[in-house]
């Protein structure tokens, strides 16, 4: 699993228009190849009437499956401007598909390439891009009494709370790098004089936009 990468928040979309030729961007996060596929066909049974369903995909956390269709758009002008937009931006677990609907003026391979290009880059920023990084989830088991020192110095600390469950102690799980398991351990330990019971849990990826 790697420490951490950006892919994109979730499926979103944007239209541009160019030359009186409609462009709509796709998005989606797309964690294998079958997920990518699926959301490049349920995109083409939507707009079935458009001139190209232009698609491009990246997957895996060696980038090993990448794959780019140029849907009857002169060969590289479509599918392959979409793929590098997706790794210039540095995204992984990503689908675009950019829907033309001819608006009667040809654009020319350079046209062409930089309109799919403008707009997988438009629809990707209207989606949304995030940061996955591979966390700890920590668990803190303290009596009542510590419950609002704790919640108060971890809201303000560089630690972020999962989730506070109410039995009959308190067990605070927080986020936190795998590299700073000791020092949060250690830290809790100081704040508590010793009295929280302090045990590793799952490892999660903790998301943020960006």
């Amino acid at each position: 699993m790697l420490p951490s990468y950006l892919t994109v928040k979730g499926e979103g979309g944007h239209e541009i228009i160019i030359q009186k030729s409609r462009f709509i961007a796709h998005i989606t996060r797309a964690e294998t190849e079958e997920a990518a596929q699926s959301f490049i066909a349920s995109i083409k049974k939507k707009h079935h009437d458009a001139t190209h369903n232009c698609s491009a995909y990246l997957i895996g956390e060696n980038n090993h499956i990448q794959k780019a269709n140029d849907d009857g758009e002169p060969s590289g002008t479509a599918g392959v401007p979409i793929l590098e937009v997706i790794k210039k931006k540095g995204l992984k677990d990503t689908a675009v598909v950019v829907t033309r609907y001819f608006g009667g003026i040809k654009l020319g391979a350079g046209g062409l390439i930089r309109a799919y290009g403008k707009s997988a880059s438009e629809g990707i920023e209207r989606a949304g891009i995030v940061e996955r990084k591979l966390m700890r989830v920590m668990h803190s088991k303290v009596d009542y009494t510590w419950l609002g020192k704790l919640e108060n110095e971890l809201r303000s600390s560089i630690y972020e709370i999962k989730e506070i469950q109410y039995l009959d102690n308190v067990i605070i799980q927080t986020f936190v790098e795998e590299g700073q398991k000791q020092e949060f351990t250690d830290w809790m330990t100081e704040l508590t004089n010793g009295q929280a019971d302090i045990t590793e849990g799952d490892i999660l990826y903790l998301e943020k936009e960006i």
